[in-house]
């Protein structure tokens, strides 16, 4: 079959490379450049989802903790295991033996994972390992392993594959409308595929209206924002934010410090970029862990999140992906970094069982 996927970022990439190993004939369109966009602006972590499990999300964190060894353990020079800390304070609004349960669950959910299990630190060792960390009420310490990568250079790498394995991939190539027949338009010339992929991230939706192809579910867009800080970080963290109890990171990259991520609901006529709130509320949250470090923002990333939500249930979004099809079209809303791979492989099945 020849498909047409639309849509260049980590989710799309993967899409390609699973769909050109199931013997179809692939373009993959891009309307700007691969991994320019939500795909690039990431919390830099192949993870499960550990604060999923307080919502209930067993499946999702199984399934993610499973893709995140596969990524790994193929790119090990970009996906690397890093142990994070997850403090415990007297005032912390989840308590110890909630924590203790909830990381036992991850440990069992990631099966015969490569990765060490999690374990706790008395008060002294956490300071030892994260200097000028918060200590006033300082209890100890959970960690557990999660993996950072590079995200821009990992989703490059997982397109030179797909390129290798026989997609072909054209950028800045905007698709303008597509029909359920399987055509698209693209300058203003209409072009004809056996299906089309529509895995346009925040923009799949938006790709749908404009066609006036309707579906069962919408997109909430949010925005996360991350700051830099021009000075190196001392060990992983996942804290709850003082001001509201969200979890957050504060982590090591690039040989700087990477704070985030807020949660701000968008549309996609509004910039995405990092707001004065929300820099404001994340160095409130650097401060209180480490209120006597010098702070120097160096830089800012910004990328929408897509949430999926169902019209019969408007209130609940959910970090999960969906398929749909309308004809020969097969849209895929949400999704995750870490489950690309996963949602590559269930789109590449539900476009051969279409033939």
């Amino acid at each position: 079959m020849k498909v047409a996927v639309i849509g260049g970022g980590i989710n799309g990439i993967m899409t390609a490379w699973a769909l050109v190993l199931k013997e179809h004939s692939v373009e993959l369109l891009e309307q700007g450049q691969l991994m320019g966009a939500t795909s690039s602006a990431s919390t830099k972590l192949l993870h499960g989802g550990l604060r999923y499990l307080e919502h209930g999300h067993i499946r999702l964190v199984q399934e993610s903790l499973r893709e995140r060894d596969w990524w790994m353990i193929r790119a090990p020079h970009l996906a690397k295991p890093m142990r994070v800390y997850l403090p415990i304070y007297k005032e912390s609004r989840r308590p110890k033996w909630i924590i203790r349960c909830g990381l036992k669950l991850y440990d069992l959910l990631a099966g015969q994972s490569p990765l060490a299990g999690s374990s706790w630190h008395s008060r002294e060792e956490l300071l030892n390992a994260c200097e000028g960390l918060r200590s006033e009420g300082l209890k100890g310490a959970f960690s557990f392993y999660d993996v950072q990568m590079d995200d821009n250079a990992l989703g490059l790498w997982a397109a030179e594959r797909a390129r290798e394995a026989g997609a072909v991939i054209r950028t800045e190539t905007k698709v303008y409308s597509i029909s359920t027949d399987a055509t698209l338009i693209v300058d203003g010339k209409r072009y004809a595929y056996d299906s089309i992929v529509n895995v346009a991230g925040p923009w799949a939706k938006q790709i749908l209206d404009t066609s006036g192809i309707a579906i069962r579910h919408d997109l909430d867009l949010v925005r996360g924002s991350h700051l830099i800080l021009d000075h190196e970080c001392a060990c992983a963290l996942l804290l709850q934010a003082p001001i509201d109890g969200r979890i957050c990171f504060i982590l090591p990259y690039q040989e700087k410090t990477l704070v985030g991520s807020t949660e701000v609901r968008q549309t996609l006529n509004d910039p995405i970029r990092c707001s004065s709130d929300e820099s404001i509320y994340l160095q409130k949250l650097y401060r209180f862990y480490f209120p006597a470090t010098n702070m120097t923002i160096c830089g800012q990333l910004s990328g929408l999140r897509p949430l999926v939500r169902s019209h019969s249930n408007p209130n609940k979004a959910t970090r999960e992906y969906v398929i749909e099809r309308s004809g020969k079209v097969i849209s895929v809303l949400g999704g995750k970094w870490t489950t690309s791979r996963s949602l590559g492989l269930h789109v590449a099945e539900a476009v051969s069982m279409s033939k």
